[in-house]
C-alpha cells in the first residue's frame, strides 16, 4: 500500500448528492450552487477541447454505469473526468458524490461503489473489512494536492506559520483562544477556526501531520463536510483561520488569503503554488490524491475505460482543474499499475 509523500517529486448546504453527467455541457464555467460543489464548471484543456477527443467505434459501444463516491478535494476533479469521458462514451453514465474519504470507502466495502475517491490513504482496518467482503481493491494516485492554510484578506499581521503554530491552535488539548496566544506579536483578538469534519480525508491527515495523531482536535471550532462552507466561513470573518484543499483556495483567491507554511526544518516559509507542491517543497501539507478501485468491477469494460481515461488522457485535466500533476515516473508507476 502506497502512503502520504511518496509520489512528491524529490518530494451544508449540501451534501452527499450525485451529480451524473449524461450528455456534453457548456464549457462556459458556470455557477453550480446547486450541485454538490459549488465549484465552477469543469475545466478544459489548455486548448479549450475535451482531453482525448478522438473516440473508437469500440468506444461508442460501451455502456453502463460506473459509480463513484468519496471525497470532497478529489470530487472538482473527479467531476472534470467524468464530464469529458461522456463526451466520448456517451453509452455510459457515471456518477460521481462527495460524501467524504470515509463513507466513500464504505460504499466501495458495502459494493454501493466502483470507485472511492479519497485525500489520504486507505485504513488498515478498512483494509480488513474490504478483505472480509472477498473485495480485492486496486490502489492509484491520480494528482497531488497541496492542502492550503488560509486567513481573511484583511489579516495583515500573519502571512507565514509554523507546523508549531498550527499546532498550538488546534491540537485537542489546545488553550489558546485568540491570535496573541499563538504569537505575542499577534492581535488579542478571538480565533475563529474552519476546518473538516471527521468523515473527511482532509480532517485525518491534517491531524494526523499537524496534531501528530489522526482525528485528534480541538473541538470548538466549526467542522464541515462541505469546503464551500469553509470557504464562507473564512472570507466573512476577518478573524478567522480554516484549511482545505488547493483547489478550493484558487477558486476563490479574491476573497482569501493563503500562507506560506514552515515545517520547522527550514527558516523559509512556502507558499502551495503548483511548482512547489510538485517539486515537494511545499511540506509537510502535500499529499497525493487516490482513487481505489474494486477489482471485480475493473472487469467491466465501461469501468475499466473510465480508470485507464483518468489516468492516461485525462491527466491533462489534472493542471486545468487547479490540482498538481503527477511526476513523470509516478505517473508511468500508476499507469503499469492498472496495465498490470
Amino acid at each position: 500500500m502506497l502512503r502520504p509523500l511518496m509520489f512528491i517529486a524529490p518530494l451544508l448546504f449540501v451534501i452527499g448528492c450525485v451529480e451524473k453527467v449524461d450528455q456534453p455541457k457548456s464549457t462556459t464555467p458556470v455557477s453550480t450552487s446547486t450541485t454538490t460543489s459549488g465549484m465552477a464548471a469543469p475545466a478544459m484543456t489548455a486548448e479549450g477541447s475535451s482531453a482525448g477527443s478522438a473516440s473508437t467505434a469500440a468506444s461508442e459501444q460501451l455502456s453502463g454505469q460506473v459509480q463513484i463516491d468519496g471525497s470532497s478535494t478529489v470530487y472538482p476533479l473527479s467531476k472534470a473526468f467524468v464530464f469529458e469521458f461522456s463526451k466520448l462514451h456517451s453509452g455510459v453514465t457515471p456518477a460521481v458524490a462527495n460524501n467524504g474519504t470515509g463513507p466513500g470507502i464504505a460504499a466501495l466495502i458495502e459494493g454501493r461503489a466502483d470507485i472511492a475517491n479519497a485525500s489520504r490513504p486507505i485504513k488498515d482496518g478498512e483494509i480488513e473489512k474490504l478483505k472480509e467482503k472477498g473485495i480485492e481493491y486496486l490502489e492509484v494516485a491520480v494528482a497531488i494536492d497541496g492542502l492550503s492554510v488560509v486567513v481573511h484578506p484583511e489579516n495583515t499581521w500573519c502571512d507565514c506559520i509554523t507546523i508549531a503554530d498550527l499546532k498550538k491552535m488546534w491540537a485537542s488539548d489546545s488553550t489558546a483562544k485568540t491570535w496573541k496566544d499563538i504569537n505575542a506579536d499577534w492581535p488579542d483578538e478571538p480565533l475563529q477556526l474552519f476546518g473538516a469534519d471527521s468523515v473527511s480525508g482532509t480532517f485525518d491527515y491534517f491531524t494526523e501531520v499537524v496534531n501528530g495523531k489522526a482525528k485528534d482536535i480541538r473541538k470548538d471550532y466549526t467542522p464541515s463536510a462541505n469546503d464551500n462552507v469553509l470557504v464562507q466561513g473564512v472570507s466573512t470573518n476577518k478573524h478567522a483561520l480554516g484549511f482545505f484543499g488547493y483547489a478550493y483556495y484558487v477558486e476563490n483567491a479574491g476573497k482569501l488569503k493563503v500562507l506560506g507554511i514552515s515545517d520547522g526544518k527550514k527558516a523559509v516559509c512556502v507558499k502551495p503554488t503548483p511548482e512547489t507542491i510538485e517539486k515537494g517543497e511545499y511540506t509537510p501539507l502535500s499529499r497525493p490524491l487516490y482513487m481505489y478501485v474494486n477489482k471485480a468491477a475493473l472487469k467491466r469494460p465501461e469501468v475499466a475505460a473510465f480508470v485507464k481515461f483518468c489516468l492516461f488522457e485525462g491527466q491533462a485535466l489534472v493542471a486545468a482543474n487547479q490540482f498538481v500533476k503527477l511526476d513523470a515516473a509516478t505517473l508511468k508507476t500508476m499507469q503499469d499499475r492498472l496495465s498490470n
